[in-house]
């Protein structure tokens, strides 16, 4: 109760006894415990009111729909930016790619191959050569 142990209890019930005697200290002690009581409520009242009003948990769900969207398109953010990147280095391979394409020699296609030949060898005649 209020952080207050037993022994601070004890000294107010005390001090309270000698102030107000035995006679004044029941009803005050009544009316100490209606005052908080009516704190309490009109607090509770005043808080019911304001949340009301402001419709606290409509604009919670509504902040918590905005960051998700806003996560959401920072992903995707993301994405098209490294597609960006994607695409700008696919770029440079192509560029390079025709640069060298450009730079390379032009080579002759091969000729059409030609139809074999028929070869024949004469024969001689082993006493011919003697």
């Amino acid at each position: 109760m209020f952080g207050m142990g037993f022994a601070e209890i004890l000294i107010i019930g005390v001090i309270a006894i000698l102030f107000l005697g035995p006679e004044k200290l029941p009803t005050a002690m009544v009316e100490i415990a209606k005052f908080f009581r009516s704190v309490k409520r009109t607090v509770a009242s005043a808080k019911d009111s304001l949340e009301e009003e402001l419709h606290v948990s409509d604009i919670k769900e509504e902040a918590m729909n905005y960051k998700k969207q806003l996560v959401e398109s920072q992903e995707e953010l993301g994405r098209i930016t490294s597609m960006n990147d994607l695409t700008s280095e696919i770029n440079k391979i192509k560029e390079d790619a025709n640069v060298d394409l450009n730079e390379a020699p032009e080579r002759k296609a091969p000729a059409a191959p030609k139809e074999p030949e028929a070869v024949t060898f004469d024969k001689k005649k082993p006493s011919e050569n003697a």
